[in-house]
């Protein structure tokens, strides 16, 4: 029995595959078969080798293990489209009737629980300093910066895109060469329970808490309640680990104060373990200095005091695993991103935009409109704001609440789409925005939202894009940017 009926990890995950393909790794199917206690007799094909893993017939490599999981579809109706395109062998359900036609077969109970098991066993191989990555904002660029920081003086995987839940997490171990010393694994959460089991999974050396927003407030209620389910992430920290975690939160220090492994803060008070001084907002970079290494600048190449605070705590990551100051000054500088995190385009005309489509919540939305509201601009400065999801009864509220970063001597035009933005459009003719600067669509208008944006943008303007992945901006942004 699947644990995902639905589907939606595996439909979430499915635009990362056809860019990635399979994940590597290197083991005889006897091996892997004694790994995942499997219930078959596989003596005739003990010694066939698997280089990677994919769960996706359509874009896997030869000699790929094909993983048939239970989503929308059943996974076990593509295996043979999984060993036409090259699959070296497959799993397949105990509960299904075998109909393998002599391919290499290796029988379990679930196949997601064997994927688990594979990535745990293959972990314990290799096995590297593990840190795990979590937090309502910043995750992933987080993540990023601890990989740029960590490779310098280290071999290192890290997640790849937003593989980052029950099906990500042992994806990315089983992705680790064999010289792996160190994998930077993200994690994410929508419910209580799904940390506890990822952190488990991996026992982190390090665990990382970003900050607690509302992100997913839907299935929590609560920002405390969001807080218990992040602190789960500490539930398979090794004894001897680090969890390092945003120190101006009281949500943060009130429960990690009953941690028993050591703890590091990040932030902006003096009370921190590692805090920011000195911070220089520029129009592409930000520019900082930190207690701990006063004479040294620091620089990020993107826009958002909010981002100071992910560099602090890779930082802390970096120093426990004693990086010189030198090697994450020169890995800061030149992070490479995951893609549609706050990257800047021009538009055909040559405005500026700002893209940050790939998720948003009331945290991350009022940061990234502070950062657009203090950017030199020539022209106007223009939001595009979509839907903010999984809020639950709260949403009216949280989405009315980001009227309070939208001044119209700072941001000049709105652009809204989507059922829940109509309660900022009301917000906003309530403070007295001008109703002519707003231009409010419904969430099947975003054709016509692109067409008016097109036409209504100047080459001396910049605008912000942001919104959750289900409203699409990322179309807007393919149609209106410079090829």
């Amino acid at each position: 029995m699947s644990l995902f009926p639905d589907g939606g990890i595996i439909k979430k995950l499915d635009q990362s595959i056809k860019r990635r393909g399979s994940f590597s790794m290197k083991m005889k199917l006897a091996e892997i078969a004694k790994a995942i206690n499997a219930q078959n007799e596989i003596e005739q094909w003990k010694d066939i080798e698997v280089t990677s893993v994919s769960f996706d017939s359509r874009h896997l490599e030869r000699g790929a293990l094909f993983i048939p999981l239970q989503g929308a579809h059943d996974g076990h109706q593509y295996v043979e489209t999984a060993f036409t395109n090259g699959a070296a062998a497959t799993l397949w359900a105990s509960d299904h009737e075998l109909t393998n036609n002599g391919h290499p077969v290796l029988v379990v109970t679930d196949p997601l629980k064997a994927l688990q098991q594979l990535g745990k066993y293959y972990l314990h191989k290799i096995n590297p300093i593990v840190v795990a990555v979590t937090g309502s904002n910043g995750k992933t660029t987080t993540k990023d910066m601890i990989a740029s920081i960590l490779s310098t003086q280290l071999n290192v995987t890290k997640t790849y895109a937003n593989f980052n839940n029950e099906i990500g997490v042992p994806v990315t171990l089983l992705n680790m060469e064999a010289n792996t010393e160190v994998v930077v694994v993200e994690m994410g959460m929508d419910r209580f329970g799904q940390l506890d089991f990822l952190s488990k999974l991996v026992s982190p050396d390090i665990a990382v808490i970003t900050m607690i927003g509302e992100a997913h407030i839907e299935f929590f209620g609560t920002r405390d309640r969001i807080a218990d389910a992040k602190m789960e992430i500490v539930n398979g920290l090794k004894e001897d680990g680090l969890l390092v975690y945003d120190g101006d939160e009281p949500l943060l220090n009130e429960r990690a104060a009953k941690v028993a492994q050591q703890t590091s803060r990040f932030g902006r008070q003096l009370t921190d373990d590692l805090y920011a001084t000195s911070v220089t907002a520029g129009p592409r970079s930000i520019s900082f200095k930190v207690n701990e290494w006063p004479d040294e600048q620091f620089t990020i190449p993107m826009v958002g005091e909010y981002n100071v605070n992910n560099a602090l705590a890779a930082m802390v990551v970096a120093k426990r695993l004693h990086i010189s100051p030198a090697h994450i000054k020169t890995a800061l500088a030149n992070v490479e991103l995951t893609e549609n995190r706050a990257e800047w385009f021009k538009s055909k005309n040559g405005a500026q935009i700002l893209s940050d489509v790939y998720n948003s919540n009331p945290t991350a939305a009022k940061q990234v409109l502070k950062t657009l509201a203090a950017m030199p601009v020539q022209g106007r400065r223009i939001a595009v704001l979509g839907d903010m999801l999984e809020l639950g009864d709260a949403a009216p509220r949280l989405h009315a609440s980001l009227a309070t970063e939208i001044n119209p001597a700072q941001i000049q035009e709105v652009y809204l789409i989507g059922t829940e933005m109509v309660h900022l459009q009301s917000k906003l003719l309530e403070q007295g925005y001008p109703a002519t600067a707003i231009h409010y669509y419904h969430a099947n208008q975003l054709g016509q939202l692109t067409a008016t944006l097109e036409a209504d943008l100047t080459a001396s303007d910049m605008v912000l894009l942001k919104a959750s992945h289900g409203l699409h901006l990322e179309q807007v942004l393919a149609a209106i940017k410079e090829r």
